[in-house]
């Protein structure tokens, strides 16, 4: 080989050296746009972040489009005025309905995927499972029931409701209806079944005390899929298109900073016994209407064994 062949080669050696290595970069640029994409569809809180992602995919993004669809529309029409109650209370109740619900960040990947477990407080969500579009009774006008979802929450032991117990809850595949678990640690063999949320939650409370069927049952609550943050990452996942009936819900985000593993601000839990363990006690204690009862210790039954003696 002479020297200007080997020179000739050295030279696409290089060049293939240099292509791959702009090539890698490439990629690491694409994530990086895939990542912040995301977290400005996050902070806007007006467009799915799914969508946008799936949108970044294609080879060219039209920023005028981009930058419509992120802000929120103006209003054109005028307002007016009304003397009659009844729209007042239909405006009021349109208006609850479409309210925005504030999330929490959350540790993100380089996707813009969520990094499990998500730890909110005492509920803790390992899987937000997959969307069922094909069967009705796997959502509501504004809650999905996706198959495999998956939390853990901490509550009232079901054998002695002073000391706490973990309880796990699922949803399965339970063919035309889905069959929501509650389980918890101490009795694994024992679930409490039912066919909606609020009825898993009334079984656990009733199995709890009888004292606390006065407590209205917030079943999704205590699985977590009302929870924004988590109802938020529920209908960004592919799917929640297709549902008949759910109407998509408006998030927007906390301008806290990221949450640390385990910590979380005051949430609904601290103060509704049927959620938080702490809440439970406090509620009942000033309430006065019920009292665990106490088992007597060694030296009480020691006394009454020399009195009885």
């Amino acid at each position: 080989m002479d020297v200007s062949s080997l020179i000739s080669s050295l030279e696409n050696a290089a060049l293939c050296d240099q292509v791959a290595q702009m090539q890698e970069n490439l990629m690491l640029v694409k994530e990086e746009r895939l990542f912040l994409l995301r977290k400005l569809c996050q902070q806007q809180g007006d467009i799915d972040p799914s969508t946008m992602i799936a949108r970044s995919q294609s080879n060219s993004i039209n920023p005028s489009s981009f930058n419509s669809e992120c802000s929120t529309p103006k209003k054109t029409a005028k307002k007016r005025a009304s003397t009659d109650g009844s729209e007042t209370k239909n405006k009021a109740k349109r208006y609850n309905k479409t309210a925005r619900k504030v999330v929490q960040l959350i540790p993100l990947d380089v996707h813009g995927r969520p990094i499990f477990p998500i730890s909110l407080g005492d509920l803790t969500v390992y899987s937000l499972g997959e969307v069922v579009s094909d069967r009705m009774a796997y959502h509501t006008e504004d809650l999905i029931y996706p198959v495999g979802y998956c939390s853990t929450r901490v509550y009232a032991n079901l054998r002695d409701v002073r000391t706490k117990s973990l309880y796990t809850c699922k949803i399965l595949d339970g063919g035309p209806k889905p069959r929501f678990e509650i389980v918890s640690d101490n009795d694994l063999d024992q679930p409490l079944v039912g066919s909606t949320p609020d009825e898993c939650h009334s079984k656990l409370l009733m199995a709890i005390s009888l004292a606390l069927r006065t407590i209205a049952p917030k079943g999704a609550d205590f699985f977590g899929i009302s929870h924004p943050t988590i109802q938020n990452l529920i209908q960004s996942t592919p799917g929640t298109r297709k549902l008949a009936m759910y109407k998509q819900q408006r998030f927007e985000v906390s301008k806290n900073q990221p949450m640390e593993r385990g910590t979380s601000p005051v949430m609904e839990e601290e103060t509704d016994p049927g959620l938080g363990f702490a809440a439970l006690h406090r509620h009942y204690a000033l309430a006065n209407s019920y009292r665990i009862k106490e088992e007597p210790s060694d030296s009480d039954l020691l006394a009454l064994q020399e009195l009885l003696s």
